[in-house]
């Protein structure tokens, strides 16, 4: 199945929770959610910030999306372990609903995964990046990314894996609210630390303190965030 709906999902956990919530969604919410129609991209713990746990989902369409949704929500595996997910969990609203960004890179199928019971992390790190373009600007942030911000990154260490855009269709899946705001997210793969280190150092040369961050600054209403994400022992998205 290759996925043209999106979710990125970040929890909000409560203090020192994370680690039971990653062991809980890792033995437990893969394979079911996959059997449910959905593919499960990527698990991550979210460096610099102890309480967030970042996960992303893909479905065929938006059919799918919602089909899949309630087979999973209303089925027997989440009725048994929803109170020890919610346990661990302070805030889950900050969920995007996303669609792949025109002329942007098509986000790689899911690679290998470990067996369930796997403890060492999976390789290398990534870099999430949304920006938040003012309403009616959003292709023009997209347009600046793919003629400016792609070609400069590509001279360092990293891989742009996806592009997306927000899925501008209604939400049809109630109990699982998504935030309406125009947004353009980006996903990079990185080996290590070092080459992470390496992108940065592109971000904050003079290309971009003299003409693509003033160009940003006009077409977005905020800055952008930029979360450093390492996978969990079975996700199938990594940095290598």
């Amino acid at each position: 199945m290759t996925p043209t709906v999106f979710e990125l999902r970040r929890y909000r956990l409560r203090p020192g929770a994370r680690e039971a919530m990653i062991d809980l969604f890792d033995r437990e919410f893969v394979e079911t959610q996959e059997a449910c129609g959905m593919a499960i991209l990527g698990q991550f713990r979210e460096l610099g910030d102890p309480e967030a746990f970042v996960w992303m989902r893909g479905f065929a369409d938006r059919a799918a999306r919602r089909s899949a949704l309630e087979r999973f929500y209303g089925g027997p595996v989440w009725a048994e372990h929803a109170p020890a997910a919610r346990a661990t969990m302070v805030n889950t609203a900050d969920a995007l609903l996303l669609r792949p960004a025109e002329d942007g890179p098509v986000a790689p199928p899911p690679g290998p995964r470990a067996a369930p019971g796997a403890a060492a992390p999976a390789a290398g790190l990534l870099r999430c990046t949304t920006w938040h373009p003012v309403p009616g600007r959003e292709a023009e942030v997209a347009a600046l990314h793919r003629d400016r911000i792609a070609p400069l990154l590509a001279q360092g260490p990293g891989r742009l894996l996806a592009a997306w855009e927000r899925d501008p269709a209604p939400n049809d899946f109630a109990p699982l609210p998504v935030r309406p705001d125009p947004v353009f997210v980006t996903l990079e793969a990185f080996a290590d630390a070092p080459e992470l280190a390496l992108a940065e150092g592109l971000d904050g040369g003079e290309l971009w303190r003299e003409e693509i961050g003033p160009q940003l600054d006009r077409l977005c209403w905020r800055p952008a965030r930029r979360l450093i994400l390492a996978p969990t022992a079975r996700s199938a998205w990594r940095g290598v």
